[in-house]
């Protein structure tokens, strides 16, 4: 696969696409209130408007992904931001909160066949000297729009109503989805090849049971469910039927498989696929207690709180095209660690700010050393799985990779709330107190107690992630790929 275009026009395309499916990650959480109030909601079925997204976003990742292998990353790509355009459309229109959700079902199915071609197409169209550069772009942008969510959420749901949210997602995916036409690479190689339909199931199934666990659990105290089904229950049996799927791979690798075990054999590829995990459960974590101390603590606004977070992402989208130059020049292994290094300082310095009279500026040091993190360790991870794939696996390894990587981000949220529930009973606070808008006086140092121990979290998570990283194998790092590459000298 090649294209005579340059490949900065295919980046363009594919990040285009790639913001629009993170930004509806988290844009949705801020028009709570306006929503439950506008479509006479109740809070479980506004609460489901943010999971369902997830929840098929999560499930069809690797399903989308080996897709991509079997009938073409620019044609997968095109179909799903189609879809999640369309289904935006129908979400910014819906009257009840049925509508919303179903709507919001086909955008999550929608980003999980768009996302994991935008790895795969990166290295396709990009050299191995230029990817530094190329993935530095896509790892800012990838996470300036999660994390600028609450931001534009709150200014859009202020402004224009709960509607744009969904209706701004329009115009965009429209362009997305021309420019993919227009610019990237028309697929080649073999075609006619059949989807493992029973690995799909298996996964989706056993996929579905964890991220429901995770999405679901706090609400349900981590206890009963259904009858005798409880939380712990239906995520170990997700993880049961994960394991099935697993054996029945192992039969079907001469057989289109969905999951080629060539790409779990891969050391430095498993290891950046449980590694990745730790920067959106960072940066979840991160905003989670962040903005709930800004807003219970120090009194801001939903808007106020989310402009002031902007400070890290709007640093990161600078530092990124900077530090891809350095993975170039030095590989992916040493830029990792320093971002981990100081995403975790980052965390740490904004927990140290939390006090129960703190201002909001004085949270802005730890901001700033995080928005640099982000911005270093934003691209790395995805260089160093990527490298020594084969192009016909691609699609599968990507769609591993961004499913680990959400569920990290599910993973972070759900253990950091219960954490904070656990240290606020022991600091005699009401947990009841994380659903006001402002916590009374006479609790705050207990909240912000807790609050500052509940940061311990992404921070262990960091260090845990940098650690890792030492254990990846230098030469797959460091050692030029061009007799491999892919890429194509027009492509240069």
């Amino acid at each position: 696969m090649s294209t005579a275009r340059s490949p900065w026009l295919v980046l363009v395309a594919l990040v285009l696409g790639q913001v629009l499916t993170l930004l509806d990650t988290t844009v949705v959480n801020v028009a709570i209130p306006t929503l439950a109030r506008d479509l006479d909601a109740s809070l479980d079925s506004v609460l489901w408007v943010i999971n369902s997204y997830v929840l098929a976003y999560a499930v069809l990742l690797i399903s989308g992904g080996r897709l991509g292998d079997l009938v073409g990353q620019r044609r997968m790509f095109v179909i799903g931001v189609s879809l999640f355009t369309l289904a935006s459309a129908v979400c910014g229109a819906s009257q009840t909160p049925g509508q919303l959700i179903a709507a919001r079902v086909v955008q999550g199915i929608g980003a999980a066949l768009l996302t994991p071609q935008t790895l795969s197409l990166l290295m396709i169209v990009f050299p191995p000297d230029k990817r530094g550069a190329a993935f530095g772009v896509w790892g800012a942008v990838g996470g300036l729009g999660a994390a600028l969510g609450p931001t534009v959420g709150g200014v859009l749901v202020d402004s224009l109503g709960w509607r744009w949210i969904f209706f701004v997602n329009v115009p965009l995916g429209a362009t997305a989805a021309i420019l993919g036409l227009a610019w990237l690479p028309k697929d080649s190689g073999p075609r006619g090849r059949r989807l493992d339909v029973l690995g799909t199931v298996l996964v989706a199934t056993g996929l579905f049971m964890i991220t429901y666990g995770l999405i679901e659990g706090e609400r349900h105290a981590w206890g009963a469910v259904w009858g005798p089904v409880t939380i712990p229950v239906l995520m170990a049996a997700g993880v049961t039927v994960l394991a099935l799927f697993v054996l029945v791979e192992r039969g079907r690798q001469d057989r289109e498989p969905l999951l080629p075990f060539a790409i779990v054999r891969n050391r430095n590829f498993s290891l950046m696929a449980v590694v990745v995990a730790a920067l959106p459960l960072g940066l979840g974590a991160m905003l989670f207690l962040t903005l709930l101390h800004l807003q219970a603590v120090v009194g801001m606004s939903a808007r106020d709180a989310g402009l002031t977070i902007a400070v890290a992402p709007l640093i990161s989208a600078v530092v990124a095209p900077r530090s891809g130059r350095m993975i170039d020049r030095h590989g992916g292994k040493p830029v990792l660690i320093v971002g981990f290094a100081l995403f975790a300082a980052g965390i740490a310095g904004i927990a140290f700010a939390v006090q129960a009279d703190s201002a909001w500026w004085e949270l802005l040091p730890g901001l700033v050393v995080l928005g640099f993190g982000m911005g270093v360790a934003g691209s790395p991870a995805a260089i160093i799985a990527m490298r020594d794939i084969d192009q016909l696996m691609s699609g599968a390894a990507s769609g591993v990779f961004n499913t680990t990587r959400l569920c990290g981000s599910l993973l972070g949220i759900a253990a950091v709330g219960a954490l904070l529930q656990m240290r606020l009973t022991a600091e005699s606070v009401d947990p009841t107190l994380l659903q006001v808008d402002v916590v009374p006086q006479m609790f705050r140092d207990g909240f912000a107690d807790a609050l500052r121990f509940a940061y311990l979290l992404p921070v262990a998570a960091l260090v845990i992630g940098a650690l890792l990283t030492f254990a990846v194998r230098r030469p797959a790092d460091l050692e030029p790929m061009a007799e491999t590459s892919i890429a194509t000298s027009g492509d240069k």
